[in-house]
């Protein structure tokens, strides 16, 4: 069976998107949250791009043609921009790294 006509693939990819595009509207309005909202959204912010991570590592780790063309579309796209997919993953963590920094900050 090709990567892309997997159900589980077609079904996590459709939750990764309509929940990515479901905390990014939700996220419009982080600097209005409690103290207890804005850990909420970043924990599932982590869970989200962990969710993220291990879906494409299964798009690295396939031997379908499909699925490795995806991966270097993607590569492709983000060098555009000069970042890698790795450079991409660590930019989001220290952004949420900061994120749970400035909340403890604010705390004190």
């Amino acid at each position: 069976m090709a990567f892309f006509e997997s159900e589980i693939v077609q079904e996590e990819a459709k939750r990764l998107f309509v929940d990515y595009q479901e905390l990014m509207k939700l996220g419009s309005d982080y600097g209005k949250f409690d103290r207890e909202g804005k850990k909420v959204f970043i924990e599932t912010m982590e869970g989200l791009m962990e969710r993220y991570r291990v879906f494409m590592k299964r798009f690295e780790l396939s031997e379908d043609f499909q699925a490795k063309m995806t991966v270097e579309q993607l590569r492709t796209q983000l060098g555009q921009f000069g970042v890698t997919p790795e450079q991409m993953f660590e930019q989001m963590n220290k952004t949420l790294e900061r994120m749970k920094a400035e909340l403890e900050s604010d705390s004190r």
